[in-house]
């Protein structure tokens, strides 16, 4: 995947994450968050859950890294001790 696709999943997956997070940041926290979203999603895909998909600019790319940044997220508000319901 080029590194223009990378950005584009990213932003896509952090804005996602964010709105299902309750969070408002800005763009560049939510192309960091969705970019640690695909690491993190790919790896409880791929690892954890067994699941294989087609890596790319494609929608189950945006669903995988969108799920891991919202955990990315999770687990960043339970470390800094935020309390906050996912909508």
């Amino acid at each position: 995947m080029s590194i223009l696709a990378w950005i584009i999943v990213g932003l896509i997956a952090g804005w996602l994450a964010e709105q299902i997070a309750g969070r408002s940041h800005g763009l560049l926290t939510n192309l960091i968050v969705g970019i640690i979203g695909a690491f993190v999603g790919g790896f409880l895909f791929s690892t954890l859950l067994g699941f294989e998909y087609r890596q790319g600019f494609n929608l189950a790319s945006i669903l995988v890294a969108t799920v891991g940044a919202v955990v990315f997220l999770f687990i960043l508000s339970f470390f800094s001790g935020e309390q906050r319901q996912i909508r």
